[in-house]
């Protein structure tokens, strides 16, 4: 291994953009005819897309005449690399300003991102909704209306006598009106509804005890309505068929097919 010594030259440090006089006689690329994505015009990392070799490059000479740095076809490390002669030394004309150019790429984004397929959720099954003739009406019980009530009372003005009108008489209340009728009418109706809901408990426990008494005698009488075709079937599976019987089909074992146990 050999160490440096003062003697020795010492490396000089390459540019970061290659320079040089030589310029393409093609016609310059306009900045402005770029999409957003293929130009960088960020202070000193200043790049774009070559047109030729889509690649991107570095632009060098931005404070005298802009063009693009000698390069390859390929990216880094990528297989047999070739120089891009027809856009190598190409001039770039500027137009478009470093802010413009950033709030364009900005404005970009979102429209990017509505482009891209969004995930696919199923679609939550929902039971159709019934018609309006298939729409059974709750009940109301004497109970929630009182507490309907109540409840109108306390934000009601005019139920607690603040509300007044134009001549300083106190405004009746319409809603509260009706609520307290509704209720004094289902109270009445109450003892009449608790019978009626208790006569029906009474009959569907009698049909109950009815139908479950009467459940053996029904499965007696279907039994014996199929009874003459059960027996028919039987009488026919144990005759045999005529002719000679099989000479070459196996014997039906008469015996267990498992061995007694020996008891001690």
């Amino acid at each position: 291994m050999t160490t440096p010594t003062p003697a020795m030259p010492k490396a000089r440090k390459r540019c970061r953009k290659t320079r040089t006089s030589n310029v393409n006689h093609r016609p310059p690329i306009i900045a402005s005819e770029l999409k957003a994505n293929e130009l960088d015009l960020a202070p000193g990392k200043e790049h774009l897309v070559c047109p030729d070799c889509s690649t991107w490059v570095p632009i060098t000479g931005m404070l005298g005449t802009p063009k693009l740095v000698p390069h390859h076809t390929g990216r880094a490390k990528a297989a047999e690399p070739r120089r891009c002669t027809a856009g190598s030394n190409r001039q770039v004309t500027i137009d478009v300003e470093a802010d413009a150019w950033r709030t364009k790429l900005i404005e970009a984004g979102p429209t990017t991102a509505s482009r891209r397929a969004t995930k696919v959720l199923p679609k939550p099954k929902v039971k159709p909704a019934p018609a309006a003739s298939q729409i059974k009406p709750a009940p109301l019980s004497a109970e929630q209306v009182r507490q309907a009530f109540r409840h109108h009372q306390q934000q009601c003005l005019a139920c607690k006598g603040k509300a007044t009108g134009r001549d300083g008489q106190a405004l009746p209340c319409r809603d509260g009106e009706r609520l307290a009728v509704t209720f004094l009418r289902l109270l009445r109706q109450e003892p009449k509804r608790r019978t009626v809901r208790e006569f029906f408990a009474r009959e569907r426990r009698r049909f109950d005890r009815q139908y479950a008494a009467a459940a053996p005698a029904n499965r007696t009488s279907e039994w014996a309505a199929v009874l003459p075709k059960v027996k028919d079937a039987d009488t026919r599976r144990t005759q045999l068929p005529a002719g000679d019987a099989p000479t070459e089909a196996r014997s039906v074992p008469l015996e267990t097919l498992h061995p007694k146990r020996l008891t001690r």
